[in-house]
């Protein structure tokens, strides 16, 4: 086998694990929280809809989009 493969995988491997730290990063940003709680919480507002069959009306997020 080639030894830039070796060099390669490193690469590949340093790449993927600095995109996830961002993506940490990102998701741990103080600005997320609000709307990530009120992602949380979508399930339990749907819960006594599922069962009758009626269709759930779309909310709107506090910034106004559905």
């Amino acid at each position: 086998m080639n030894p830039a493969w070796g060099h390669a995988a490193g690469v590949i491997t340093t790449v993927l694990m600095l995109v996830f730290v961002g993506i940490w990063v990102w998701a741990w940003r103080p600005r997320h929280r609000r709307v990530f709680e009120r992602l949380a919480q979508l399930p339990m507002e749907d819960a006594g809809a599922a069962g009758d069959g009626a269709a759930t009306a779309r909310t709107r997020t506090e910034d106004g989009r559905p």
